[in-house]
């Protein structure tokens, strides 16, 4: 399934582009986002990352990735942003996107890990893929470039940052990188990493409110539970389960699910995916078995994989394999 990012991610890239004497509402169409689309919806992350690396190979501007970070602030975040900025102390700012970044992408996580170098009272916030991966180049600058200077809003100045690990060579003059940092930058690593103090976690965050921030995680838990778990399969049991005995539509299955269905969906869609498609595959597996494994009338079949009438399910079969419902039994008994 494909990973998805909030179209957020790209704010200040079209005017960014066109100060570089590009074209920013041309390029975003090349990959399929319409200029102007709003923040909330999900673009894909794998797209995004081509955008990226396509525009800084094109204008010429290796710190593309920097220089879309220095435009964006911790608001691109949506609804996680009221949480991180409420946190009452650095601790719980790290912890709320570690357990929420996917609210903004399924591809991207943030983690504390032990200090890559192994100094003592250092502590490393890892940035990467959801699955481990290490993304483009451009997406590794944009976000830990990001990240960094959320930090420093949240620490209301500098926080102490030991130095900084990336996962590719350096792609623009090693100065660059170092004065966006204020520290030193390590290149070719194995993981994207800002070295930070131990004490960093205790620090209070500048304008923290323990009020908003309950209630900013309260939305965050209600509205996009377990963000870590996938949706997708939960959704494909259900209707396995369902197939046949019951409606199927996306509010009996939100219901089980307890999702609202906007939200299922918006789930779905950050799984690369949507409820019809899920359906359309459990209603094909379903047909499947039924036409090839037994002698059942076809408009019983039909009636077992939620179709109304044998016709819709002689459709169905014809979408699927190109051929009838008879000709998939005829070749599965060999004759």
């Amino acid at each position: 399934m494909r990973a998805m990012v909030r179209a957020a991610a790209l704010r200040g890239l079209e005017p960014l582009v066109d100060g570089l004497g590009g074209d920013g509402a041309a390029l975003l169409v090349r990959f399929g986002i319409p200029p102007g689309t709003a923040d909330d919806a999900l673009v894909p992350a794998a797209a995004v990352g081509r955008l990226l690396e396509t525009a800084a190979a094109e204008l010429t501007c290796p710190d593309l990735g920097l220089r879309l970070a220095e435009q964006q602030d911790v608001g691109i975040l949506g609804p996680l942003a009221v949480a991180i900025e409420s946190s009452r102390t650095m601790g719980d700012a790290l912890d709320c996107a570690s357990r929420f970044l996917s609210v903004h992408s399924s591809a991207l996580r943030t983690s504390q890990v032990p200090d890559p170098e192994g100094v003592r009272g250092v502590i490393g916030l890892r940035y990467g893929g959801a699955g481990g991966e290490i993304p483009p180049p451009q997406v590794v600058d944009l976000g830990i470039g990001l990240w960094h200077r959320i930090i420093l809003l949240l620490h209301g100045g500098p926080y102490g940052l030991r130095s900084v690990h990336l996962t590719h060579p350096p792609l623009a003059p090693v100065d660059r990188y170092t004065g966006f940092f204020g520290a030193d930058v390590r290149f070719a690593r194995d993981a994207a990493v800002l070295r930070v103090p131990v004490g960093l976690a205790a620090t209070p965050v500048h304008g923290g409110d323990e009020v908003l921030h309950a209630i900013a995680v309260e939305f965050l838990e209600s509205h996009f539970p377990d963000p870590g778990a996938m949706v997708a399969p939960r959704v494909r049991a259900a209707l396995t389960q369902s197939l046949g005995s019951s409606p199927v539509r996306i509010g009996s299955v939100g219901r089980l699910l307890r999702l609202h269905p906007r939200t299922l969906q918006r789930y779905l869609a950050a799984e690369g995916t949507t409820f019809d498609a899920i359906l359309d595959d459990v209603r094909r597996d379903a047909a499947d078995r039924l036409i090839t494994r037994t002698d059942l009338p076809f408009s019983q079949v039909a009636t077992m994989v939620g179709l109304a009438e044998q016709s819709a399910l002689t459709r169905a079969v014809r979408r699927w394999y190109g051929v009838t419902p008879r000709e998939v039994r005829r070749r599965a008994a060999g004759r």
